[in-house]
């Protein structure tokens, strides 16, 4: 049983839980009959390099479709314009879209032809012939009033595709040469998310590797080698003082010692970088001479990402890509949980990642200025595509033809930079991410992040929004090991698995009795940089389901706390797996029409009814005595 749960559910609850359910293994190592199954890391990487496949080819299918109808849009909206109109309208479509390479417009009354950005792609005299070729079948295609996509080809290094489409009058048709870079950038982005190469690489920001439990040096060679691996930074420490604060004249002896420029503040604790030491160095350094209450490596965190019988009515959104790509919602009775909640612009959702695009067309009005903590006086614009991709889930907009929908129609989405143009940050950014989105107003916080080191530092972060009545929801991490994985172990924490379109847990999905809840996570479709979309498999995009939930629930009942939400959360999930609480799904894949139900009806899972009653008792006495 997770620490969350024993939190949540009290002495008697939690000591009945722990008799009733119980998960053991057979001695041969094989599951029981319902348990989750947990490849060896050979078939591990065999599965991973499956799902990455998965995801570049919906990807692929994603961007296609939402290609075509850009064109369809153009073939429209400029119907009976002038030339100047439609050179004007090609223009602000490549300007927003920037794969979109070349644009051929025909006229098919006049025989005339515009192209826009005219100039092809250099490659060899067989790949230019072969682009000629697919040119020549696309105006063919429309020529005969049929629409057409070709194949994917390449040119140079770089991957194209031609797609072409001539309006219901047949007066007017258009062509269109994309640039397919997505797809490298996706395999490029899965191949780190997913852990299939050891990511970060060592020396890279003079990084080192540690065993999370012993912190003895440890080389990453393979992506599975992750499982046990923490990173930090070679020449820093945090060190939290006993007696507060030291002194100015303290702070110059220790950067005299350990030759340092003046250190990092958050909260109680301090970060130094020395210009001489190391870790260990200056681990003995401030243990023999300051006698702190801790000292800790300065970790980095990097991103995890990878039949009902109610009747209640199903709203179907129009959005161009839910009915075909959007899997995971309808898995979680989204539609039908829209008949309750569709979010309030009161509740704000911080997503503590690598930023957000601000200008994506899917998200326009639903982010507020955030922060960035890498970089302090630049926006917390997204230079990987993992941030978008986590707004998107929560709240892309929904029901406006464009894209995919969000979660959630109304919560505001509150962007915080912390982690890099790598997709990793440190212990003091995500810190000072989580500390600012809870001072901002936040009451749900999405970490797709993780380390598999216990950082005192950081959980003074988590425990600092969490004693805000901030809902906190993190993702468990990519390495198929039950390894408690942070800051998702931590018991103000929902720790998120992620499940496939079965229902099963995914092959790359951590695992262990920190587990609360599983929610979709594989080749899960959502806004991506640069105008376009994506489909990611990992944690990363299971946990956003989690944390657009808490956005719902607590829009639809803002008296609930922040323990109130979780458990809520907890309580009404679908079981998945052996019945009742497991290490593989924790207690079940997440179910918002259930949970929003029992949100409207004001219930509260009997271990919390005690609070809630005398929350209610005091409120009734404080009335009493201002009158």
């Amino acid at each position: 049983m997770s620490r969350k749960n024993v939190m949540l559910a009290g002495l008697v609850t939690a000591a009945f839980t722990i008799a009733v359910l119980t998960f053991t293994f057979r001695s041969d190592g094989e599951p029981k009959p319902g348990q989750a199954s947990v490849p060896n890391p050979s078939q591990e990487k065999t599965i991973k390099k499956a799902t990455l496949s998965q995801d570049v080819i919906a990807t692929d299918r994603l961007n296609r479709v939402d290609v075509s109808k850009h064109l369809r849009t153009m073939l429209l909206e400029t119907n009976g314009k002038t030339p100047e109109d439609i050179s004007a309208y090609a223009k602000r479509l490549q300007q927003g879209h920037g794969h979109i390479t070349m644009l051929m417009w025909i006229d098919f009354r006049t025989k005339q032809t515009s192209t826009f950005k005219s100039s092809f792609p250099e490659g060899s005299d067989q790949e230019n012939k072969q682009l000629l070729k697919y040119l020549n079948t696309a105006k063919a295609a429309i020529k005969g009033h049929q629409a057409y996509e070709s194949p994917s080809f390449i040119i140079g290094n770089k991957k194209y595709y031609f797609t072409a489409q001539r309006d219901q009058q047949g007066r007017y048709g258009v062509i269109a040469l994309i640039h397919q870079r997505i797809l490298d950038k996706v395999a490029e982005h899965q191949l780190k998310n997913l852990r299939l190469i050891p990511y970060p690489k060592e020396g890279k920001y003079r990084v080192e590797s540690v065993h999370a439990d012993t912190l003895k040096d440890l080389t990453v060679k393979t992506g599975h080698d992750n499982e046990n691996a923490s990173h930090y930074y070679e020449n820093e420490i945090v060190v939290r003082f006993k007696n507060g604060h030291p002194t100015a004249g303290q702070l110059q002896t220790i950067a005299a010692d350990i030759r340092s420029k003046e250190p990092r503040k958050l909260g109680y604790a301090y970060i130094f970088r020395s210009g001489k030491m190391n870790y260990t160095q200056l681990k003995t350094y401030f243990n023999d001479k300051w006698h702190p209450q801790y000292t800790e490596p300065h970790y980095m965190y990097l991103t995890n990402d990878a039949v009902s019988e109610n009747k209640a009515t199903v709203i179907t959104p129009n959005d161009l890509l839910f009915s075909a790509y959007q899997w995971n919602l309808p898995a979680i009775e989204t539609e039908q949980g829209w008949n309750l909640s569709k979010g309030s612009k009161d509740v704000i959702v911080a997503v503590v990642d690598t930023g957000v695009q601000a200008n994506h067309p899917d998200l326009k009005g639903q982010l507020l200025a955030g922060y960035n903590a890498i970089t302090k006086t630049s926006p917390p614009d997204d230079d990987v595509g993992h941030g978008t991709h986590v707004a998107g889930i929560i709240g892309a907009l929904t029901n406006n033809g464009e894209g995919v929908a969000g979660i959630s129609w109304y919560n505001k989405i509150l962007p915080v930079k912390a982690l890099d143009n790598s997709g990793a940050g440190t212990t003091y950014s995500v810190a000072e991410g989580i500390i600012w989105a809870a001072d901002k107003g936040a009451k749900v916080i999405n970490l797709s992040l993780g380390n598999y080191a216990d950082s005192q530092f950081l959980h003074d972060a988590i425990k600092y929004a969490y004693d805000r009545d901030v809902v906190i929801v993190s993702a468990a991490g990519n390495d198929n090991t039950e390894r408690p994985g942070f800051p998702a172990a931590y018991p103000e924490v929902l720790a998120v698995a992620a499940t496939n379109a079965t229902g099963e847990r995914a092959s790359f999905s951590n695992y262990g009795e920190y587990i609360d809840v599983a929610a979709p996570g594989e080749s899960i479709a959502s806004t991506y940089p640069d105008n376009q979309y994506a489909a990611l498999s990992g944690t990363s995009m299971a946990s956003p389901h989690v944390a657009a939930l808490a956005g719902l629930v607590r829009s639809l009942n803002p008296a609930l706390t922040n323990k109130e939400v979780m458990a809520m959360m907890t309580s009404n999930a679908i079981d998945l797996g052996d019945p009742g609480h497991d290490k593989y799904y924790g207690s079940g894949q997440v179910d918002i029409y259930r949970t929003l139900q029992a949100a409207a009806g004001g219930e509260v899972p009997l271990q919390l009814f005690p609070q809630r009653v005398g929350r209610q008792l005091n409120s009734l006495r404080q009335s009493l005595e201002n009158h």
